[in-house]
């Protein structure tokens, strides 16, 4: 399998779990619904967790960009290979959404409130203020990229794939999904942590194309701070630890 079909499944699984338990919580007539935060920062660790242990030996399992361009700049990454991985992962997750859409079928026009039905698919701020929004997704995915820099097996080998250590076969996965766990029960409330510029982009554009019913606006004036955070963040993580003599 070539890698960047990998990355496509990988973050397809990701977002197909990921997106489905928001919608779980939120959709009304969900047998999960409102069920909590917690349950979402559940899901979408389980999430990466299986989208990470699917392809990881074949691809890495970046399933972000803002991983991509990182490890790039770290130098455990070939820049040659960055844009193959980054569309890929934006073509995954936007058919992850799609996935989402039609598990749920019978639930969109059953619920009124239009930005629940958006937030299935990409994410919003609580309080919208976009330099303290900004700020919120550089630092999740700065703790998102060094603490993976700082995973054994992560860093230190030649330039290639590898990112996540799967040398424990499935559980080689686990750091990262608890990682990410982390993170949301951490720092995700501010904005609903997308920290991965493809995780909001691919759903935020498969929301846009796709006829649900009692849709609104995709918020596309929103839709670079989940982009432009997370790559800012991700560098600054590769920028630190390479600095900081990749210990």
């Amino acid at each position: 399998m070539f890698p960047a079909l990998a990355e496509f499944i990988g973050t397809a699984l990701l977002i197909i779990l990921g997106d489905g338990v928001v919608a779980n919580v939120l959709l009304n007539r969900s047998k999960a619904q409102n069920s909590g935060w917690i349950v979402i920062t559940s899901g979408w660790a389980l999430g990466v967790f299986v989208g990470v242990f699917a392809v990881g030996r074949i691809s890495g399992a970046h399933l972000n960009p803002a991983v991509s361009v990182a490890m790039a700049f770290s130098g455990n990454f070939p820049w040659a290979s960055v844009p193959a991985y980054i569309v890929a992962q934006v073509l995954g997750a936007m058919f992850g959404g799609f996935i989402v859409w039609l598990a749920f079928l019978p639930h969109w026009e059953i619920t009124e409130d239009r930005a629940a039905k958006l937030a299935v698919f990409c994410t919003a701020p609580a309080i919208r203020r976009a330099p303290a929004n900004l700020l919120c997704e550089i630092i999740g995915t700065f703790i998102l990229l060094f603490g993976i820099f700082c995973l054994k097996g992560a860093t230190g080998q030649p330039p290639g794939a590898a990112v996540y250590p799967i040398d424990l076969g499935a559980l080689g996965a686990l750091p990262v999904a608890l990682l990410v766990w982390a993170i949301g029960l951490s720092l995700g409330g501010p904005t609903g942590y997308a920290i991965n510029p493809a995780r909001d982009f691919g759903p935020r554009l498969a929301h846009a194309i796709l006829p649900i019913a009692g849709k609104g606006d995709s918020d596309w004036g929103y839709a670079w701070i989940p982009v432009a955070g997370p790559l800012i963040g991700g560098t600054l993580a590769a920028l630190a630890y390479v600095a900081l003599g990749k210990f």
